[in-house]
């Protein structure tokens, strides 16, 4: 998890209660509620190139696109989480009559930080793979040039890819958008330096 929890042993009920009263978002899994840390420069940076180029693509088709306050669910594993950027194609399904809760993405994507990197990559998206509607989902770098990309074939099988070259253009079937990296980064300064060690 991001950070360390503020309440623990709470029920779901009762952090949706707190949470829609809340000024900032935060996560919730097993009875604990976790803080979201603040976004840098280059992560805003980043979701809001990635959501624009996205949500051009789609006007006028049935599919929607949040970034940042569409909070959803894994029910099988009872995570609440607020992806970076979520995509669902086909009808959305809502956890109750608020329909701030989305069960069913086809799509998620996060900008990767170093507190939340391994997470990210890890815990969160072994729950991610729970989301039978998911189909896609891509790790942003913010520090260098890199973006991985991971493909639901069938079941649980998923097909990993990975580019760092500004020029390359990711294709997402699963929403019939693309993104160019080159838009992904556009004004994100990246240390050359860094770029090169990492």
């Amino acid at each position: 998890m991001p950070s360390q929890p503020q309440l623990s042993f709470i029920t779901p009920e009762e952090y949706l209660r707190v949470e829609r009263k809340a000024d900032s978002p935060s996560e919730y899994f097993d009875g604990e509620i976790f803080a979201m840390a603040g976004a840098s420069k280059e992560h805003n940076l980043i979701v809001g190139n990635a959501f624009a180029e996205l949500h051009g693509q789609i006007k006028k088709r049935p599919c929607h696109i949040y970034s940042n306050d569409m909070r959803v669910k894994v029910s099988l594993t009872g995570l609440y989480t607020y992806p970076d950027i979520v995509a669902v194609c086909g009808k959305e399904q809502f956890d109750d009559k608020q329909k701030d809760t989305l069960l069913n993405p086809t799509l998620i994507i996060e900008v990767l930080s170093d507190s939340t990197e391994a997470y990210d990559r890890g815990e969160k998206f072994k729950q991610y793979r729970q989301l039978d509607s998911l189909m896609e989902y891509v790790l942003i770098a913010q520090h260098k040039h890199s973006v991985e990309h991971y493909v639901r074939q069938s079941g649980n099988q998923w097909v990993f890819s990975e580019t760092d070259d500004l020029q390359d253009i990711m294709q997402l079937s699963a929403i019939n958008c693309h993104l160019t990296l080159s838009d992904i980064y556009d004004k994100v300064e990246i240390n050359a330096q860094l770029q090169r060690s990492v």
